[in-house]
């Protein structure tokens, strides 16, 4: 396990903190709860920019065409 360090305003800290007391949870788990969701957004935007790279643009349209045409 690693230790990070954050250096942020006083008043942000104080909302986080106030943030995670009404989640009740630590700031420790916040940031690990926060951290876990900015991974999964990450993890999505990779898989569809790869899906994107491998795509068949003709046959997507050809996909679009026939949605609106439904």
């Amino acid at each position: 396990m690693s230790t990070l360090t954050l250096r942020i305003p006083d008043s942000k800290y104080e909302r986080l903190k106030s943030y995670a007391k009404s989640k009740e949870i630590s700031l420790n788990k916040l940031f690990d709860e926060l951290a876990t969701i900015a991974l999964t957004q990450f993890d999505a935007k990779t898989r569809f920019d790869v899906m994107v790279a491998k795509a068949d643009r003709a046959r997507g349209l050809e996909l679009l065409k026939k949605l609106d045409d439904a």
